[in-house]
């Protein structure tokens, strides 16, 4: 099977600060022209007291329903560009049936068309939290292997370096360091499942990185700093696997016992999910699923941004045997 690359970021300093209300954010969301960017020019980090670009293009307001909660989502992207790859990987085409209908269907189980999306992908790690702020995002290809034609998929969803900037403030208002990088593309972990999400690519996203430092605790603060941003209209989405490592020993068996945890887990009240989470590492066969936790992390992105709020279990599927699972937390109305 075809591999797919990490990218490792090298350290960034901390960015200058930046405020912005509720109100600045919803007003400026949309407004970015759409440009698609294919091919990748070197991650480049930028530097910290530089000024965030401002929206172009076509400006347009979008305001969020106050009396509703967006919910937090992790979800398996899968591997590599898989979904334009059906005759290369037959086998897996088969078993991607069940995962496109799942990612094709969860615009329909929000309470509400995102105004913004904040993605966290497996395939971006950097020495600090690091947001991609640019308003017209380049394309990352970053796989290996495949045909030709997945090199040079589009995906030309406007960034927003409003939004940028508003999870610039949360993080740092939490006491978590931020970086900017201006160069890097989307990558496959964002572009495969937004592409299934959104065809149309008109909802602003930008990614955030993963932290290099693999702690639990930091992805669940960072999850629980961003929180505020569900009841402004913005879409919270950790992309990962349950299931990472398809090369384990024994992996079917073992994936359906590391399945149960996480599935128990999920849907857990908020302080047993949060306390599970941490020791991840005692759940079982926890390193054959992960022997390096990036497709976990984002899980405890989206946990944290859930607040007290219970998940559960919108997705399980099988991946050569594999189980895999998705997530949402309240996917439906705020409570009043």
């Amino acid at each position: 099977m075809p591999q797919t690359n990490d990218d490792l970021d090298e350290p960034t300093p901390k960015p200058a600060d930046a405020s912005l209300s509720r109100r600045d954010l919803l007003t400026a969301l949309g407004g970015a022209a759409t440009l698609a960017l294919t091919g990748c020019s070197g991650s480049r980090p930028q530097s910290a007291h530089a000024t965030l670009p401002e929206p172009t293009g076509r400006q347009a307001v979008a305001v969020g329903n106050a009396n509703v909660r967006m919910p937090s989502i992790y979800l398996p992207h899968g591997g590599g560009p898989w979904p334009w790859t059906p005759a290369f990987t037959p086998s897996l085409a088969r078993d991607y049936v069940h995962l496109r209908r799942y990612l094709e269907s969860i615009p329909d189980q929000l309470p509400q068309r995102p105004v913004g999306i904040v993605i966290v992908s497996a395939h971006w790690e950097a020495a600090v939290a690091t947001v991609m702020p640019r308003p017209e995002p380049r394309m990352l290809y970053d796989y290996g292997g495949f045909p030709a034609d997945t090199y040079t998929i589009e995906y030309p969803a406007p960034g927003s370096p409003v939004l940028a900037s508003r999870v610039h403030e949360l993080l740092n208002g939490s006491g978590i360091e931020t970086a900017t990088n201006t160069e890097r593309g989307m990558d496959h972990g964002a572009f495969v499942p937004m592409k299934l999400l959104y065809p149309n690519a008109d909802i602003p996203t930008i990614q955030l990185s993963l932290d290099a430092g693999y702690d639990p605790r930091r992805h669940l603060a960072m999850g629980r700093a961003l929180s505020p941003l569900r009841d402004e209209g913005v879409l919270i989405i950790g992309s990962g696997m349950s299931w990472e490592d398809f090369r384990a020993h024994d992996r079917v068996r073992r994936s359906e016992a590391f399945d149960v945890w996480f599935q128990k887990t999920a849907v857990a009240d908020p302080a047993t999910r949060d306390l599970a989470l941490l020791n991840w590492t005692e759940a079982p066969f926890a390193r054959a699923a992960h022997p390096h936790e990036e497709h976990l992390l984002p899980m405890m992105v989206a946990a944290g941004a859930a607040g007290e709020d219970v998940g559960r279990v919108a997705f399980t599927g099988s991946l050569l045997g594999m189980r895999v699972s998705a997530v949402h937390f309240n996917d439906g109305a705020k409570p009043a």
